[in-house]
């Protein structure tokens, strides 16, 4: 036999109250005022006997309204990600909004999945933060229609609102820094760049830079996050190949410098001493690590703060043209630079 209680329903509420359907749904949507005091109050306390709660999902679809905002997230073990997520939180507690946070873990065929099940549960816009979202993600991301906000990757040839860090100043400051600390050879790492805007544009930025000074050596690899070989001989070769300059490395990404940070321990070069070392995102670790190390912080909590701002406005009917808002990072330094 089953214990559980059935939740009550409107009609019962009606039943136990002495009035029809018509009137509960009225006192629940505020319309009190049509009610007599006497049938409000006997409302009142019908709902409060019975522990009635109306679901919003069901009057929100009545209204065709769910207040419902889904995030698709490429990685939510990420750092950049977290406090990204926390930004658009806060924003949709403020704008009276829930957010549906999907994680793809970077695997297509969730992409596909979240996009149909966003869908199915009638969110009002989406939030995009998929660094590693595939094609067929992308076209069903196009045809979808939905008020929809990305951050930190556009997508080619689709005209779409974009919140994300200013990446060339963000990599022009960081190189600049290295060249100020007397660096002769950089080595700009990265993941696979892939279609991904962001690595491009720093790497691009990072090549722009170093033109303007032509006694510098710079360089340029892509190694994928969890291949550790690849990574240790990369950094060995580098640093052997310029013996006797004084070398750095730029890394693109947070999860990224936590890599680079291991393999430089693994091969025996401490970064301050042997090597330079900056990476992009701030890591809550990066002041315990041996001397420190320099990060370019992005404001990661306003960007997501930003991005859902941004979709409301489209949810409430903005049709002004598509925008990039873009925000300044900050050049954090420690002893990974130091000279």
């Amino acid at each position: 036999m089953n214990n559980k209680a059935a939740r009550p329903t409107i009609s019962d509420v009606a039943k136990a109250a002495k009035t029809g359907k018509t009137s509960v749904s009225r006192y629940l949507n505020g319309e009190q005022n049509v009610l007599s005091d006497s049938l409000r109050l006997r409302i009142e306390i019908a709902i409060a006997e019975l522990d009635y709660r109306p679901s919003q999902m069901a009057r929100g679809l009545k209204r065709g309204r769910t207040r419902l905002i889904g995030l698709i997230i490429a990685d939510i073990t990420n750092p950049y990600s977290v406090d990204v997520l926390s930004g658009i939180e806060a924003a949709c507690r403020e704008k009276g909004f829930t957010p549906l946070v999907c994680n793809t873990n970077n695997e297509v065929d969730q992409e596909l999945h979240y996009l149909d099940l966003l869908h199915s549960y009638q969110v009002e816009g989406i939030v995009v933060n998929a660094v590693g979202m595939r094609e067929e993600g992308l076209n069903r991301l196009q045809q979808s229609a939905l008020p929809m906000v990305l951050i930190d990757r556009k997508i080619p040839d689709f005209a779409c609102d974009v919140v994300g860090l200013d990446n060339t100043q963000a990599a022009t400051t960081a190189t600049e820094h290295l060249v100020e600390q007397g660096f002769e050879a950089i080595l700009f790492l990265s993941e696979p760049l892939g279609t991904v805007n962001t690595r491009r544009e720093r790497l691009n930025a990072f090549y722009a830079t170093l033109e303007r000074y032509p006694g510098i050596v710079a360089v340029n690899a892509e190694v994928p996050l969890h291949e550790a070989d690849l990574m240790d001989n990369t950094l060995r070769q580098f640093h052997t190949h310029h013996r006797g300059m004084r070398k750095a490395v730029i890394s693109a990404n947070g999860a990224l410098t936590l890599q680079v940070a291991r393999s430089l321990r693994r091969i025996g070069l401490h970064w301050g001493s042997d090597i330079g070392l900056l990476g992009f995102d701030e890591l809550e670790w990066a002041e315990l690590a041996g001397v420190g190390i320099t990060t370019l912080k992005q404001p990661t909590w306003q960007i997501g703060y930003a991005a859902l701002q941004q979709v409301v406005k489209r949810i409430e009917g903005g049709n002004d043209s598509v925008c990039e808002q873009v925000f300044s990072g900050e050049l954090i330094i420690r002893g990974s630079t130091a000279r």
